[in-house]
Parts: structure tokens; C-alpha cells; sequence
């Protein structure tokens, strides 16, 4: 079994960064790719960004693509979410998702889930 474990939310004022970190343990850990989700109160669960384990493809969600960066360190089993330019709409839990066959850019193509951690922007 896989475990998934995020950190690196908080507080931060409009225009700030952040960077969440994802690290995975468990079996012998070989994803397809890996990437983040978050859900904002009485929303559905939205794309954020994904990446390629082998080869770095990565892939943004429109609301995110020029602030958010994705990147991976396979020594470590851990993928970053760098986050620039926050802006009060991005608050929400961010989950860290992976896929063992695809590349994971709906809830539908992900194998694992984290147990979330929460980005809260202010204005």
C-alpha cells in the first residue's frame, strides 16, 4: 500500500508564496505520474498540476499555469508544489494525488489520495 503525505500549507497574504511537499512511503513506489488537486468549501474537487514520473511531463490547470510550479525528486519519492502569486481564490485543501498507469489529470485516474493539507490566502 502506498501512503501519501503532504505538508508545507499555512497562511499567506495575497501575492505570497508557498511550497507543498508530498511524500511518498509504502511499496516499492514506481507511479506513472503524480500531482495535486484541491477543493475549495461546497466545490468539487479541481486539477492543479501533474507530472510525469519518469521523463517530467507536467501538466497545469488553467486557474494555476504561470504561478504554480510541479517538480519531482524520484530519490526521494516526493513531489513540490511551488506556489507563486497567491491569490484569495486559491484557498482550498490541496490533495496529493498519484496514478499507477496514467497521467493523473481527473479524480477519476488517481490510485492514491492524501490526506490534504490547507492553503488559506488572505486579501
Amino acid at each position: 500500500q502506498v501512503q501519501l503525505v503532504e505538508s508545507g500549507g499555512g497562511l499567506m497574504q495575497a501575492g505570497g508564496s508557498l511550497r507543498l511537499s508530498c511524500a511518498a512511503s509504502g511499496r516499492t513506489f514506481s507511479p506513472y505520474s503524480m500531482g495535486w488537486f484541491r477543493q475549495a468549501p461546497g466545490q468539487e474537487r479541481e486539477f492543479v498540476a501533474a507530472i510525469r514520473w519518469n521523463g517530467g511531463f507536467v501538466r497545469y490547470g488553467a486557474s494555476v499555469s504561470g504561478r504554480f510550479t510541479i517538480s519531482r525528486d524520484n530519490g526521494k519519492n516526493t513531489v513540490y508544489l511551488q506556489m507563486n502569486s497567491l491569490k484569495p481564490e486559491d484557498t482550498a485543501v490541496y490533495y496529493c494525488a498519484a496514478a499507477d498507469s496514467r497521467l493523473l489529470i481527473a479524480t477519476s485516474s488517481c490510485d492514491y489520495w492524501g490526506q490534504g493539507t490547507q492553503v488559506t490566502v488572505s486579501s
